[in-house]
């Protein structure tokens, strides 16, 4: 065993796990694996921290977010060993450091056809005009990276083309899940499929490095389909204009709401650039179905409230976003008022509790009707990540000789750990953000960099 003390350069006996952000916290993903003095990223996410100055913005009612990152440093230092950067989809705790650390590592970017359009966009819109190496693969692509061989396996997520990773050097195997959920009925994408995942029984996976940000849940996870029918109950039943909030990049809810809106007579139209980005991604990527359509947006303040739907950025109170604008009446495209119905169709992420509640109490003011998905009787969103019995099936399935968990806070992670070990997997290793997991021997070396955030305003 080669001990991290001695050396922050793995040999070729050596096959590291190290995550730099997203184990130990939800969000902001950027794991390194090392093997043979080189190194692969997996993923280069970000996330949101608000506010930054809690005193001074409260006294001025100034909001204010700042966008975190991991610090590339340790990566930065050994630049001339990194292989290349692997993206697994293109959520924003994926994809979102990559363009403030991309020209520090001037390596290929691997990824699928519908997140590297996200990604070229990304630097375009902010003015970053480089030709990025990126390399488009296919679900089942097989690729040498360096000392790794890496192979791109098709899973079920909440947007199009999630990819889990199978990373293999002479050494074993690695089973790296990324996000992910078992959905039999994903709306984009196809279904998932066991057959893929009991074939690496057959391997040797001396690790499944696996996300547990649902852990605590019981049971399977909601499937995508499963929204369509709690939606489609509160839309026909709504008398005024429906406005329904989502993430962004969830294409297939939007993709029902545009199914409901034809099935319940409504002209359905996209508040928010990021929603209209989306949109068009998906048309340009083959994953928008030809007989969906939306209205412009400037068309329906002249139309009856009753045949209205609009789809809408933002779920977390974004003070800036199309829904905020709504409730305090400064959206140009139309006024809410008493009787019409808005929807959140999204979960209250952690930290935006306030802005959200502002949002509602300001729709409350003007009458609206407002249901959230955590008080609906209806099921109208659904995660994106595995429950207790998937997270089960899939250790059954893959039998890894170690179960690592990633993507959680320490309770996730350890409730994942509990339930790989209730699977049969014998050896679970939990650790955080800065050390290394030797998946070879399945152990835990702390401490192994410094691991830092960088706030960009």
């Amino acid at each position: 065993m080669h001990l991290p003390s001695v050396s922050t350069d793995p040999k070729h006996t050596d096959f590291w796990f190290l995550p730099l952000g997203g184990t130990g916290e939800i969000g902001m993903n950027l794991n390194l694996y090392g093997h043979a003095g080189s190194w692969l990223m997996v993923d280069c996410g970000a996330t949101f921290n608000v506010p930054l100055r809690p005193e001074f913005d409260k006294r001025f009612d100034i909001h204010r977010e700042a966008f975190v990152i991991p610090d590339p440093a340790f990566i930065v230092d050994k630049v001339d060993q990194l292989a290349g950067i692997v993206i697994t989809h293109a959520h924003e705790d994926h994809i979102g450091a990559l363009l403030h650390v991309w020209s520090k590592l001037q390596c290929p970017i691997y990824t699928t056809a519908f997140t590297a359009e996200v990604i070229r966009r990304k630097f375009y819109s902010a003015e970053i005009f480089v030709e990025l190496p990126i390399v488009e693969v296919n679900s089942g692509d097989d690729l040498d990276i360096g000392p790794f061989n890496v192979r791109w396996l098709s899973i079920t997520h909440s947007i199009p083309e999630p990819q889990a990773l199978l990373i293999s050097t002479p050494l074993g195997d690695v089973f790296h899940t990324a996000d992910w959920k078992i959905d039999k009925a994903p709306v984009v994408g196809n279904k998932f499929k066991p057959s893929r995942f009991k074939a690496l029984a057959h391997k040797n996976i001396i690790a499944m490095v696996c996300d547990s940000t649902n852990a605590l849940r019981k049971g399977y996870s909601i499937s995508e389909k499963e929204c369509e029918k709690g939606l489609g109950a509160l839309i026909s039943k709504a008398t005024g204009r429906v406005v329904v909030s989502c993430f962004a990049s969830n294409l297939a809810r939007v993709i029902t709401l545009a199914r409901i809106a034809q099935q319940t007579g409504r002209y359905v139209a996209l508040a928010g650039r990021s929603l209209e980005n989306m949109v068009s991604i998906a048309r340009l990527t083959g994953h928008w179905p030809d007989e969906l359509s939306f209205t412009p947006l400037r068309h329906i303040g002249y139309l009856p409230p009753h045949e209205v739907m609009i789809v809408a950025t933002g779920s977390q109170g974004e003070p800036n976003a199309a829904l905020s604008k709504m409730a305090t009446g400064v959206f140009r495209a139309c006024l809410l008022e008493k009787g019409d119905s808005v929807i959140f169709s999204s979960i209250v992420i952690p930290g935006n509790e306030a802005f959200i509640e502002k949002v509602l109490q300001q729709l409350r003011d003007i009458g609206v009707n407002v249901t959230q998905s955590e008080n609906s009787t209806h099921i109208i969103h659904a995660s994106g990540h595995p429950n207790e019995l998937d997270l089960q099936d899939m250790y059954s399935w893959v039998k890894p000789n170690c179960a690592v968990p990633t993507h959680g806070e320490s309770a996730h992670m350890l409730a994942n750990a509990n339930i790989a070990r209730e699977a049969g997997v014998l050896k679970q290793v939990v650790g955080t953000n800065g050390d290394v997991f030797d998946l070879v021997n399945a152990a835990l070396f702390p401490s192994f960099t410094d691991v830092a955030r960088l706030a960009i305003k």
